[in-house]
């Protein structure tokens, strides 16, 4: 896993802000909740206990592994369809265990 999904990750798990390249971590106080971007498509979001994520339309090495540096979530990829925690998945907005 590269350093920049460990960094974003470990923002986005503790609630606070990070940008670094492509990736950025938004923290609002007054929402309470975390949101992670890559290319400025909001991947996924944490509302309290609540995770949801989205792949935004892209199903790229970059975006599977930032969602996978996330808590409850395996991507995998066979045959150009991607898996979400071993179901087909199609990459629209899902809520995520936590």
């Amino acid at each position: 896993m590269r350093n920049i999904t460990i960094e974003s990750v470990n923002a986005f798990n503790e609630n606070r802000n990070f940008k670094k390249s492509n990736t950025e971590v938004f923290y609002s106080k007054n929402q309470e909740s975390t949101y992670l971007s890559l290319f400025g498509n909001t991947i996924a979001t944490k509302f309290k206990n609540k995770l949801m994520i989205s792949n935004c339309g892209w199903f790229n090495n970059t975006t599977k592994e930032r969602l996978n540096g996330l808590p409850n979530v395996s991507i995998q990829q066979k045959n150009f369809a991607w898996y979400l925690n071993g179901e087909e998945w199609d990459g629209n907005l899902i809520e995520i265990n936590i």
